[in-house]
């Protein structure tokens, strides 16, 4: 039998606020030989896949949520959503 006072514990979703989640986000993807990752050293420029002012993809446990831009915040960087997926979206994926 359900109570009124189960019924409230199993809607609190509140528990769930503490859950970890990991939270990437990426500029771009490239390809490269062994040969060349071996002489990778400071000031190498790798090149990505990505075009200049292409959106960056916002991504929780491997999965695309969103896309944005790069902001700087109190000398930090930060990304500025600009499209959030659908959850519809993102079967197509």
């Amino acid at each position: 039998m359900v109570t009124e006072e189960n019924n409230d514990k199993g809607s609190d979703l509140t528990w769930i606020h503490n859950v970890p989640l990991k939270v990437s986000v990426e500029l771009g993807q490239g390809k490269m030989t062994i040969r060349d990752l071996l002489t990778l050293g400071q000031g190498t420029v790798l090149e990505l896949e990505k075009l200049a002012g292409e959106p960056l993809e916002v991504l929780i446990n491997d999965r695309l949520v969103s896309r944005g831009e790069v902001v700087v915040v109190n000398d930090k960087y930060g990304i500025r959503l600009t499209d959030v997926i659908s959850p519809d979206d993102k079967q197509d994926e």
